[in-house]
């Protein structure tokens, strides 16, 4: 009787979720079409990547979102930015505008990897030899490993928020189980979960939820109509790993400044104040009334961090 049950388990587990329906995604919009005016286009490592220029001259500082954002999460402190010099801001593999591609050659375009080859890349093509680089939260993860593999081109780290002490996706014994072609199967629903979701997840990162109006919610959903936007998060769930940055953060030698709210709930406070102890050359920038994205929540006294830092830097 007990090996009955066991072979009936073991059926459901390996059979139960093919009998899961998965519709398509219902009235999505190409990327032409969600693209704005001062939207553009360019191909990097075989991906046409969607980004924005603002200002002119040197600095260059290059943009980072975080997980489940895009370029537009900047909005507030772009034309300050641009003030100093060239601000650029490009949605990451997954997010965005960013073609997402469900079929490539070579290295998977939505891994740690090609995320921190992409930055390069970037500055590459736009003739870029060095960047002040950007990052929130998991671009923040990004713009560091840019600056370990490539320390020549980083003139210096703005680390808001940054997920270096957790994050990194799944545990490592969850992933097997999440490459199982049953999981696979399923991947698109989970994903939907961030559409579903969406708001709750928003609020979390601000301090003051009602600071979310419905002009910023609809902002972050915009790009939850474009084609095959649950299939590419997945596979970009499936690339997730640990950073391995706290080994390394003595290797970090850069001007970095980092930035946290003092209400993070996403990167919990407390971490963004041991990176600025660990970091060689870091300084630290508490903004109080503030949760993950003190960039849209309190830009003036983001802006105002950056401004003392950049003021530092020869």
């Amino acid at each position: 009787m007990v090996g009955i049950i066991l072979i009936v388990l073991i059926l459901v587990l390996a059979i139960g979720p093919f009998l899961v329906p998965v519709p398509s995604l219902e009235n999505t919009k190409t990327i032409e079409q969600l693209a704005d005016a001062d939207s553009q286009f360019i191909e990097l490592n075989g991906i046409n990547v969607h980004y924005k220029k603002w200002g002119e001259g040197e600095p260059t500082f290059i943009l980072l979102h975080g997980f489940g954002a895009s370029l537009f999460s900047w909005r507030e402190v772009i034309e300050p930015l641009s003030k100093f010099g060239t601000v650029i801001a490009y949605d990451r593999p997954a997010f965005g505008l960013t073609e997402r591609p469900l079929e490539w050659e070579g290295e998977n375009p939505y891994s740690p990897q090609a995320q921190t080859d992409l930055v390069i890349a970037l500055m590459d093509e736009l003739d870029i030899e060095k960047a002040i680089l950007v990052g929130n939260s998991a671009g923040g993860t990004i713009s560091m490993q840019a600056a370990l593999q490539h320390p020549e081109r980083v003139q210096a780290l703005i680390l808001v928020d940054a997920a270096v002490y957790a994050g990194g996706g799944a545990p490592s014994w969850v992933r097997p189980i999440l490459k199982t072609p049953q999981m696979n199967h399923l991947g698109p629903l989970i994903a939907r979960q961030l559409q579903a979701r969406g708001k709750d997840f928003i609020k979390l990162a601000f301090h003051d939820p009602s600071k979310v109006t419905p002009d910023i919610f609809e902002g972050y959903q915009k790009p939850l109509q474009a084609e095959n936007w649950d299939t590419a998060l997945w596979q970009f769930t499936l690339t997730s790993q640990e950073s391995g940055l706290v080994k390394r953060l003595t290797e970090l030698t850069v001007p970095a400044l980092v930035i946290t709210g003092d209400d993070d709930r996403i990167v919990p406070t407390e971490q963004s104040l041991r990176l600025a102890d660990e970091l060689p050359n870091a300084t630290l920038s508490v903004i109080a009334q503030s949760g993950n994205l003190p960039h849209e929540e309190s830009p003036v006294e983001f802006m105002q961090a950056v401004t003392d830092f950049l003021s530092t830097l020869k």
